[in-house]
């Protein structure tokens, strides 16, 4: 019998002719012939062929599509030189009806059925297993000397036919400080699954119980390590099972079919392609990836609306990357609550200004576009003018249909939570993310306060509860937009307020937000957020990674969210509409801005270079 010493160094051919032979003392493949391509197994009936090969190309991710044999062909001339599908896994697994009802060494006594089964060799993660290590990065299942973790998710895969099921992936421990590398390592290599398809929280696919895999051998992770779960083959097993087939024959997960193909050395070109990890989210733990192409446009977006017009020292408020990681978040979240509202014209009726509605409804409409749930919630004395203001915005083609309008009022220490949670549960929020935008925020003391250090908590509901309620709830994030200090999130850089604003010792904004966007006026910041959402969803990096790499790319969507976004015209006409209804201007500068070749603009007349 073979051990293990030394096979990883063995080529394909004779590691097959071992395994044939039965003469291995080991239980999967992993790290075994270095730097050749390894491949799932699949064996169907050949009238369920044409639907499964749909099936992967639908789901390419977890099913990368390595060669589809003929009806009853045992080999694989494509991959391997002198191959026999029956003999050269370490183990087969036999489903009858999607139960499983044995494990064998060899296929050969189904011979004759066989002659009527085509056989599907899938990508298998095991390929890039030594990029990987050559990247500096350890891989802890070869370490430790185990099958790799690999676990059901919640994810649905995108059904063909009778083919239906959650996605597998495996998981590898990854140290934080190796996450980056890790990626750009895997990202290219698409027949081995690609990049990874989620890091951090193993909750957020719906994994309970790292020790428990479904498939493999538990890995521990070291000291630092942070889960990273990549789209896996065995997710063709899950797909046998559903389908139930009176007879179907796969891998033994971890036992794979060893190819002669050597993995491709991609050379990653241009900005595009590489890809950039940011840490969106601590509780639960959730990195997300972008490109730096696209990471780079939003941080010139930052960079372009931290203009400061009114010359007040909003640069010193200033956090770098606050943008992208902000719309990073919303990027993945379900459902949007939405808040504006800062009543500086205190002696009118109504007391609102123009700077913060149409920010709000810009980023509404973009989420509406990318099919989000989103609601807007303000002042009780402000619902009729928002509830008229969001009607003829439907009417200007401003939003693609009327978004729900809610209030909020304290009526008990939790009423907080019940309204962001369903029965008040932290564990079922109703809204992943909350977004203030130019929203009158509580100081220090707990009274509201406009720039001229006028207090006016009289005419402000106390929607700052909802996020610091959000604090306490794990998967809810907060995204706070302002222009002086005293709007709803600035508390996180309230200390330069307090320094760097006029009036700031009391003026300044205590409630914090997770993400902080500074800009000179705050609806550039509101169409900051929509132009950015926009980059994040047309960034082919991102958009696998927040289908977790099963479905197909959302690009074709495109030119609806191009609609969705800001422009000249519909600025100009949500003006009139708020002037109409006695809304006043409380600011005087403007910015224009490109994004594809369409203009954005603020309240006036001010031109900026074109940002994209």
């Amino acid at each position: 019998m073979f051990v293990t010493g030394g096979l990883k160094s063995l080529l394909p051919h004779v590691l097959r002719r071992i395994i044939r032979c039965n003469r291995l003392s080991i239980s999967n493949t992993s790290g075994m012939a270095e730097g050749y391509k390894q491949a799932n197994v699949v064996i169907l009936h050949k009238s369920l062929a044409d639907d499964f090969e749909k099936f992967c190309h639908a789901n390419a991710g977890p099913l990368p599509l390595l060669y589809r044999s003929k009806p009853g062909d045992w080999k694989c001339p494509s991959l391997s030189s002198d191959s026999d599908i029956r003999t050269d896994c370490l183990q087969y697994r036999v489903y009858e009806h999607g139960a499983c009802t044995g494990t064998l060494k060899s296929l050969k006594e189904y011979s004759e059925q066989l002659k009527d089964m085509v056989t599907f060799y899938l990508g298998c993660s095991f390929s890039f297993e030594k990029a990987v290590q050559n990247a500096g990065i350890p891989v802890r299942n070869v370490e430790q000397k185990r099958n790799v973790s690999m676990y059901k998710t919640a994810v649905p895969c995108y059904s063909i036919s009778t083919f239906c099921c959650n996605l597998v992936v495996t998981m590898r421990p990854i140290p934080e400080s190796k996450l980056e590398a890790a990626v750009l390592a895997t990202s290219k290599l698409q027949e081995a699954h690609g990049a990874p398809i989620h890091m951090g929280d193993p909750g957020l696919l719906g994994i309970q119980d790292l020790s428990k895999p479904d498939y493999g051998d538990p890995v521990h992770l070291h000291p630092g390590d942070i889960p990273v779960f990549w789209a896996c083959g065995v997710t063709g097993v899950e797909a046998v099972i559903n389908c139930r087939a009176p007879l179907a024959f796969t891998h033994s997960p971890g036992c794979m079919f060893i190819t002669d193909l050597k993995n491709d050395n991609v050379t990653v070109r241009s900005s595009r392609e590489v890809p950039q990890v940011h840490c969106i989210s601590q509780d639960p733990l959730h990195y997300s990836i972008v490109s730096a192409e696209a990471a780079q446009k939003i941080k010139n977006l930052e960079t372009l609306i931290g203009i400061d017009p009114g010359d007040r020292g909003i640069i010193h408020l200033h956090r770098q990357d606050e943008l992208l990681k902000a719309c990073l978040s919303i990027s993945h979240a379900r459902s949007v609550l939405i808040t504006t509202g800062f009543p500086t014209h205190f002696t009118y009726e109504p007391p609102e200004e123009n700077d913060g509605p149409p920010g709000a409804l810009a980023i509404a409409a973009i989420l509406q576009a990318l099919e989000k749930e989103v609601a807007i919630v303000t002042d009780q004395r402000a619902m009729n003018l928002n509830k008229k203001i969001i009607e003829e915005a439907v009417q200007l083609g401003i939003l693609k249909r009327p978004v729900p309008l809610l209030s909020y009022q304290k009526e008990s220490a939790d009423s907080a939570l019940m309204f962001l949670c369903e029965n008040g549960n932290p564990g079922r929020p109703r809204f992943d993310h909350l977004v203030a935008i130019e929203r009158a925020g509580m100081a220090a003391d707990g009274n509201y306060y406009n720039a001229r250090k006028v207090n006016i908590k009289h005419l402000v509901d106390p929607i700052d509860e909802l996020f610091l309620a959000a604090q306490t709830i794990p998967g809810v994030a907060t995204t706070g937009v302002g222009d002086g200090g005293n709007e709803l999130g600035m508390g996180k850089v309230k200390d330069a307020v307090k320094k760097h604003i006029k009036n700031g010792d009391v003026i300044a904004c205590d409630v914090e937000a997770d993400f902080t966007i500074v800009a000179g006026v705050s609806n550039w910041g509101g169409y900051a957020i929509a132009c950015a959402l926009y980059i994040l969803s047309t960034c082919e990096i991102h958009d696998r990674y927040l289908r977790k790499a099963v479905g197909f790319p959302q690009i074709s969507k495109k030119m609806g969210w191009l609609s969705a976004l800001p422009s000249v015209t519909k600025e100009e006409n949500l003006l009139k509409t708020l002037v109409r209804h006695g809304v006043r201007s409380g600011k005087t500068a403007s910015l224009e801005m490109e994004v594809d070749g369409l203009p954005f603009y603020d309240t006036h007349s001010v031109m900026i270079e074109k940002l994209l």
